[in-house]
C-alpha cells in the first residue's frame, strides 16, 4: 500500500503557496491515504519510547516548549507502516514536491514525533536558519479528541514588526490563522525571518495528547555547519 497521496501534492499550487501571507503556508486534507492515515495512526510510537522535555530555556526569552519527543533514527524500533511512509518521504518524487513548493534545492530532511499533553504549549517563534520550512502531520481525530481541548497550529502574522530574536505572546500579534489539525490534515510552510506560529495552552484530559509527525526541511549546508560547530563542542546537534 501507499501512505502519501501524490495526486493530492502535486495538485498543490506552488506559486499560490509561495504568494501566501504572512508567509507561505498551506493546510491540505488528506495528503494520506485514507487506508494510510489509519495504518499510521494504528501503530504510532509508543509512548515510553519519548523523551520528556519540559523546562527546557530557549534563546531569546521564549517559553519552553513543553512536550514528549521522539527524533526519527534508522536503527530505532519501529513499525512496518512507519518505516514505510518514511521510506515514501525519503523518496526522489517527495524530495521533488518539496523542490516544488519552496523554490529551493540543496535541502535534506529529518524527522521527529512531538506528543504534548495537557497544560502545555508551544510559544511564538520562528523556527533556527538552518531550516526552510516543515510539513506537520497531524494524527488526532474526533475518536480521541474534543476540538475546544485545542492543538491547532496558529499562523501569526506581526506584519513585520517583531525581531525573531525576541518573545512576544500570541496577543501581541495582529491576527492568528489556525490550522484545521484533527483527521487526515498537515500543514505545509516555509521559515522565514516573520514566519511566526505556535500553539496555545492545550487543555486536555490527563490520559490525552496532542500527537503530530513533523518533516522538518532544512537547508543542507546551514545544518552541515550547525552540526560541526555542534561536534567542535562536544555536543549532538539536533536537526530541529
Amino acid at each position: 500500500m501507499t501512505y502519501l497521496d501524490f495526486s493530492r501534492l502535486d495538485a498543490l499550487d506552488s506559486a499560490a503557496f509561495r504568494a501566501t501571507k504572512p508567509y507561505p503556508w498551506v493546510n491540505p486534507a488528506a495528503c494520506l491515504t485514507d487506508e494510510g492515515f489509519r495504518e499510521l495512526r494504528a501503530t504510532l510510537p509508543g509512548v515510553d519510547q519519548f523523551t520528556r522535555i519540559f523546562g527546557k530555556a530557549r534563546s531569546h526569552g521564549q517559553q519552553s516548549h513543553d512536550r514528549l519527543a521522539l527524533e526519527y533514527d534508522e536503527t530505532m524500533e519501529l513499525a512496518k507502516p512507519w518505516r514505510d511512509f518514511i521510506a515514501e518521504l525519503e523518496s526522489d518524487r517527495y524530495a521533488r514536491f518539496l523542490r516544488r513548493m519552496i523554490g529551493r534545492g540543496n535541502l535534506s530532511i529529518s524527522f521527529h514525533w512531538h506528543y504534548t499533553p495537557n497544560g502545555c504549549s508551544v510559544s511564538p517563534h520562528c523556527d533556527a536558519m538552518h531550516k526552510l520550512g516543515s510539513h506537520i502531520f497531524y494524527f488526532n481525530t474526533e475518536e480521541d479528541w474534543d476540538p475546544s481541548w485545542g492543538g491547532e497550529t496558529l499562523v501569526l502574522d506581526d506584519h513585520g514588526r517583531f525581531d525573531p530574536k525576541s518573545a512576544p505572546s500570541f496577543e501581541d500579534f495582529d491576527s492568528a490563522a489556525a490550522s484545521n489539525s484533527l483527521g487526515n490534515q498537515s500543514l505545509l510552510f516555509v521559515r522565514g525571518e516573520s514566519s511566526w506560529h505556535g500553539v496555545r495552552e492545550i487543555r486536555c484530559p490527563a490520559d490525552r495528547f496532542r500527537k503530530v509527525f513533523i518533516v522538518v526541511i532544512n537547508d543542507r549546508l546551514r545544518l552541515a555547519a550547525k552540526d560541526l560547530w555542534a561536534r567542535v563542542r562536544g555536543k549532538r546537534a539536533a536537526a530541529y
